[in-house]
């Protein structure tokens, strides 16, 4: 069982090592995570919400 959560934790890690590798230089470079079609769709759930003050 310790061999199996250590494991997933190796495999959690690479993935994020994975992802960073991909994402920082892309983020430094000035390239945004998400698409234009992608903003637009959190920008509509974003108007959507209601209040909760």
């Amino acid at each position: 069982m310790v061999l199996l959560i250590f494991l997933m934790l190796v495999a959690t890690g690479l993935g994020v090592a994975i992802v960073g590798s991909v994402a920082l230089p892309a983020h430094r470079d000035g390239k945004g995570m998400l698409s234009a079609r992608g903003t637009a769709r959190v920008d509509a759930v974003r108007r959507r919400r209601p209040r909760t003050h």
